[in-house]
């Protein structure tokens, strides 16, 4: 356990616990009940109930987040069910499915006001994306994970024993470039952290992403079935849906995520600007509530009930065994290999898993350039400063009781290591995307 006392995260939890089993117990009527995005009712714990002493004083206890059908979306929900988000001040969250990261995207640019979302579990990249191309202003408040992602392959190319190394996917792409049906590759979302992910990886087997393969977005609960019926033969995506692909045969993991970039930053609770610079109470309340959450969802003690509470049908609508194995680490790739205790498992809190290092934004920017999805001429560290909010994820942290050993003193984590040995120096963004041999720019 990390940030405050054993006894104090036991107790803490164990009074939310009991809140959440009070709210499902009430009628779904209940006034103060949140929805998701199918209109289905959520349980809402502790509507009435006292913030404790730490909670700030808010100015207003509404705010509706939105969500991908994602285990790294988990922190979020647990908020929501464990009664953290109440417990802080904020007794009517609301936590709504989103149908893909377009609408996510969408939504956060009208906001609550016009029937969207202020807030919400997205890639990393895209509050970058929507600050500069939208004009919609957009903070990270936090990271809610590291690693967690994959890469799968159809079973029709199972006998190429693709893995860590995509190179021995070339000479399939060229064959089927050369007969005019491009090997068919799926991301989420155009800019975003699985197709940076994929991009990495095919241009590091000497395949062009935008060149030798057809790269296309899916959403997240949509790669399955694709996949089912042939309009795709490889993805990158998150959890669940590469280990249902396993547990359907239909295909197999070909690697982790972690295994291309140790611990990695993925996802970000990330706000609109307007709303936290209104409410920065409120805004500090959410952010100790999921805070507090990832500290939960990382105890391997709450695997069990995390996968079952995510797997209802208002949040992922799956088996909460297509989440269980791989949020503990035992990863089945559906070739016969599998790990158990995996160090690449994906990381709410650990290992400073929470913190949103600005160096990563960093590289999550260069990664942009090089792609073609910003103009090179962006000032890079200028842009970060704005978005990347670290300074109140220490405030909330302090307030939350986290210790000063685990609040990170640098908004660097340093010089970074891929699988490939490729390095990126934060401090020379240019000289990293110079070093490229693939790229757009």
């Amino acid at each position: 356990m990390s940030s405050f006392s054993r006894r104090k995260f036991l107790i803490t939890t164990g009074a939310a616990a009991a809140t959440s089993v009070l709210a499902h117990g009430c009628s779904s009527s209940n006034p103060n009940s949140g929805t998701t995005g199918n209109g289905t009712p959520a349980a809402v714990p502790a509507a009435n109930s006292t913030a404790v002493a730490n909670a700030p004083k808010v100015e207003t206890t509404k705010a509706k987040l939105g969500f991908i059908a994602l285990t790294d979306s988990a922190p979020l929900i647990i908020a929501k069910e464990k009664g953290f988000f109440a417990k802080y001040g904020m007794t009517d969250v609301e936590v709504s499915k989103q149908k893909s990261w377009p609408v996510t995207r969408d939504n956060l640019k009208i906001g609550s006001a016009g029937g969207g979302i202020d807030g919400a579990h997205i890639l990393s990249p895209m509050p970058y994306l929507m600050t500069i191309n939208d004009k919609v202003p957009i903070y990270i408040l936090a990271r809610l994970n590291t690693n967690g992602q994959a890469i799968s392959v159809a079973n029709k190319l199972k006998d190429l024993k693709v893995g860590l190394q995509s190179k021995a996917l070339k000479q399939a792409a060229d064959q089927a470039k050369a007969n005019k049906q491009a090997m068919k590759v799926a991301m989420t979302f155009p800019g975003g952290t699985h197709d940076l992910w994929i991009r990495y990886w095919l241009a590091a087997g000497g395949i062009d992403p935008n060149q030798d393969v057809a790269l296309e977005a899916v959403p997240p609960p949509q790669m399955v079935a694709n996949m089912k019926v042939g309009t795709v033969d490889a993805f990158c995506v998150g959890e669940p849906w590469n280990a249902q692909l396993v547990s359907q045969n239909l295909g197999y993991t070909a690697l982790v995520t972690g295994e291309l970039w140790n611990n990695h930053p993925e996802k970000a609770f990330a706000m609109r600007k307007d709303w936290v610079d209104k409410n920065p109470n409120a805004a500090q309340a959410l952010l100790m509530a999921i805070m507090e959450a990832q500290q939960w969802c990382d105890a391997s003690e709450n695997k069990e009930e995390m996968c079952k509470i995510c797997s209802d049908r208002k949040y992922f609508n799956v088996a909460a065994a297509d989440i269980l194995e791989r949020a503990k680490g035992n990863i089945d790739y559906g070739d016969g290999r599998k790990q158990q205790n995996f160090q690449y498992r994906m990381k709410f809190w650990a290992d400073n898993a929470s913190y949103p290092y600005k160096s990563h934004d960093t590289w999550f920017l260069t990664e942009e350039i090089r792609w073609g999805y910003l103009p090179q001429d962006i000032k890079i560290k200028e842009i970060v400063d704005q978005v990347n909010r670290e300074d109140l994820w220490k405030k909330a942290a302090k307030a939350l009781g986290v210790a000063d050993a685990e609040i990170p003193t640098s908004s660097s984590r340093g010089v970074e290591t891929f699988f490939d040995g490729v390095k990126f120096d934060p401090e020379k963004p240019e000289a990293y995307l110079k070093s490229l041999k693939i790229k757009k720019v």
